[in-house]
């Protein structure tokens, strides 16, 4: 997992409550385990006038021409900035890998649901809740100026606005620590392998039939 410490980035603004992980990626898209390749498909249904199938190339399905990030002003955001309960729904892992993939490693809101919020610090998404008064003001602040970003730092937690002003936000000391070292679950145990290796050693010393190979072996 890449680590996340400071982000200058083009923000783009998804004016909508309560999105849920199927329109994050819709369910079609699912048969996949791996983490790459969703970017194209994320919010399909909003950016694409037909129904999209896996595998499919992209390049020439009809756009909607009024989604957001079918917009050239958006092209290239890093930051997607929207309303509360975002992520609610199925818990599938598959919308922060979507998200990632398309380029998003920030996401503003009101609030997010519990494991959407969760798998965004697993795989490098850095979400950040942020009192409703200050999202109206941010989504106003985009909507005026075209090119409008933001910098946002894990280690201060504060989010800057282009006339200098930070806004603070809150965040688990833990998963901080996680994604500015870039730990997601696998490398978390990694970092404790000559131990594992330790264990293993010794365990293969004083129980030899667990490793016993041959006749009546396993």
């Amino acid at each position: 997992m890449d680590k996340f410490v400071h982000l200058d980035g083009l923000v783009a603004p998804l004016d909508r409550a309560n999105v849920d992980t199927d329109a994050i990626i819709p369910k079609q898209f699912l048969k996949s385990i791996k983490r790459s390749g969703f970017g194209p498909n994320l919010f399909d249904e909003w950016r694409y006038t037909d129904i999209g199938q896996p595998g499919e190339d992209c390049t020439n399905r009809p756009i909607n021409p009024d989604f957001l990030l079918n917009l050239p002003r958006y092209q290239g955001a890093q930051i997607l900035l929207t309303r509360k309960n975002f992520g609610c729904g199925s818990s599938r892992e598959h919308a922060p890998w979507a998200l990632l993939d398309f380029g998003f490693r920030v996401i503003i809101a009101e609030s997010f649901a519990d494991i959407f919020f969760n798998n965004c610090f697993k795989n490098g998404i850095l979400p950040v809740v942020l009192p409703a008064s200050e999202i109206d003001a941010l989504f106003a602040e985009v909507s005026a100026k075209p090119g409008y970003t933001l910098g946002v730092d894990l280690g201060q937690q504060t989010v800057v606005l282009p006339d200098g002003r930070a806004l603070h936000f809150d965040v688990d000391a833990f998963r901080k620590e996680c994604l500015l070292n870039g730990w997601d679950d696998i490398g978390l145990t990694l970092r404790h392998a000559e131990k594992i290796r330790a264990f293993e050693e010794k365990r293969r010393v004083e129980q030899p039939w667990l490793f016993a190979t041959g006749a009546g072996g396993v």
